[in-house]
């Protein structure tokens, strides 16, 4: 979706001009493009931690079991571990057989000062509105993602 209009109304010679729709709407993709740009440097220092584990250094199934879903509806992040993986949910969690590992887990807490920082970037970015319109590109993805 392109960015809306500013809307003109002119009224007994006074003319108004709203930019209500533009601002929501830039919020929303900055707000969106922040959070993927979190969802990538978690998964990157999951994959990391995944990959000392025994046998996984060279493993292709670390990089397509972690994966983060930035959704447009809710405006959230969800970060996870791919269903049917022997390492994903009992390794986390631990279960009788798995000690627990946490490496999802500690990975967003260690880093929670970088990820505050990375989202303040892209929410103070809403006060430049030429920042703004640079960060996010027209297709709705923003700059980091080419």
């Amino acid at each position: 979706m392109a960015m809306p209009r500013t809307v003109r109304v002119t009224r007994n010679g006074v003319e108004w001009i709203s930019n209500i729709d533009r601002t929501l709407y830039t919020i929303k993709q900055l707000e969106m493009a922040g959070l993927r740009e979190v969802g990538k440097i978690v998964r990157k220092l999951v994959m990391q931690q995944a990959k000392k584990q025994v046998g996984m250094k060279r493993s292709k199934r670390i990089m397509r079991s972690f994966q983060y879903w930035a959704r447009k509806r809710e405006r959230d992040l969800v970060l996870g571990i791919k269903h049917n993986t022997w390492y994903g949910a009992e390794q986390e969690l631990g279960t009788r057989g798995q000690r627990k590992k946490a490496i999802l887990m500690d990975a967003v807490l260690n880093n929670v000062d970088d990820i505050r920082r990375v989202m303040g970037i892209y929410i103070a970015s809403i006060e430049d509105l030429n920042r703004a319109e640079g960060l996010i590109q027209d297709d709705g993805s923003w700059v980091g993602d080419e």
